[in-house]
């Protein structure tokens, strides 16, 4: 479908091309949405064509900005298609999202092409190791440092926040080794008991607080994007065509080994999500899309959250899956409105008048934006 077309399948100028390089990983993290409907490890290797790749680009991204994310599985396991993609497409825009264990394979032309690497990391060495295996946390940022002189963009800790022992202080000291710190609430049942919730309100705090008195910018993107679209709201309409701050709905396209595409990640294991095709040369417009089902217009947070989950909002409400709702969707959106309630006591309107333009440039601007959904 084309951009003239009355129903386009991107909304919007940009686009991101997630290529799944192979859906291995060398990890197995207990929490992992590609486990869901055995998807993990269901497909190791490409089976399309680069020629069909290029022809699926031309016939339906042609006039957008397209940016890459490599994704899997774990994408280093399969270097030879991200450098081919790479030399192929040299006028794209490039990141990647891995877990860290093989970033020092890289070779230093390719560090140099990436925008952004998003490496996965669960808060501090205890929690991570729990989830990941013994000695992992330590490798990674090992590797982080190793290649941080190399990389030609920024590197973004992108933590999936699980644990309820995950503290203020596992989450500060990533801004010591990441140039941004990116968290996301773990969309898994029984993480969000009363205590767990308590727990993690305390850290928000603590993390909100931390922002607003930090003499330079305090480098945690869900707290920048909350005071982004509470003080330039007129940003979070822009980005998304005014629909939906989850890149699953207007221009995410996920293209899995086979060439299948889908909005979302997460739910590549449910046949009505099947999006497009590389192989057979077809795209639609993405099947999730705000219903009426959704409770997200009369939210107090609507206006910064933007249903920051199309997933979420999809199983819990369309689907209507009411224990999924009731134990995972709704104690994450009370946490949402509880970070804007928190932005909101320190003034955000005050506090971006006084800062440095650098400052402001960043809050406003962020590329990180352009990868990871600006709320958790």
């Amino acid at each position: 479908m084309g951009r003239l077309d009355q129903n386009p399948a991107i909304l919007g100028n940009r686009v991101e091309l997630q290529l799944l390089t192979t859906l291995r990983c060398n990890l197995k993290c207990s929490y992992c949405s590609l486990g869901v409907g055995d998807v993990l490890g269901s497909q190791r290797n490409i089976t399309y064509s680069l020629d069909a790749l290029d022809a699926f680009i031309a016939t339906h991204l042609s006039g957008h900005e397209i940016y890459v994310t490599f994704y899997g599985g774990e994408p280093t396991l399969n270097l030879d298609f991200v450098t081919a993609v790479m030399q192929r497409h040299p006028r794209f825009r490039f990141q990647m999202q891995t877990n860290g264990t093989l970033l020092d394979r890289l070779p230093d032309w390719v560090l140099g092409r990436l925008s952004n690497i998003l490496v996965s990391i669960d808060g501090g060495e205890k929690v991570t190791d729990g989830y990941r295996g013994r000695g992992i946390y330590g490798r990674v940022l090992k590797n982080v440092n190793a290649i941080r002189g190399r990389v030609g963009g920024t590197l973004t800790a992108r933590v999936t926040w699980s644990s309820a022992d995950t503290g203020f202080e596992e989450l500060d000291r990533l801004t010591q080794d990441f140039d941004y710190v990116y968290f996301q609430f773990v969309a898994q049942d029984g993480a969000y008991s009363a205590d767990a919730v308590a727990k993690k309100r305390e850290v928000i705090a603590r993390l909100v607080g931390e922002f607003f008195s930090s003499q330079a910018l305090y480098p945690f993107i869900p707290i920048m994007g909350t005071v982004r679209n509470k003080v330039l709201p007129s940003r979070a309409l822009e980005l998304y065509a005014g629909m939906t701050q989850c890149r699953a709905s207007t221009h995410m396209l996920n293209v899995m080994p086979d060439g299948k595409i889908y909005p979302c990640p997460d739910l590549m294991y449910l046949p009505e999500m099947l999006q497009g095709d590389v192989v057979g040369n077809w795209l639609k417009r993405s099947p999730l899309q705000p219903h009426p089902d959704m409770p997200c217009e009369d939210c107090a947070a609507f206006a910064y959250c933007r249903r920051n989950c199309m997933k979420n909002l999809h199983l819990a409400y369309v689907k209507g899956d009411t224990g999924y709702r009731d134990r995972v969707v709704e104690p994450i959106c009370d946490l949402v409105r509880f970070l804007g309630e928190e932005v909101d006591r320190h003034d955000p309107h005050a506090w971006f008048a006084r800062m440095p333009l650098s400052v402001r440039e960043q809050v406003a601007g962020c590329a990180v934006y352009e990868y990871v959904e600006v709320m958790p």
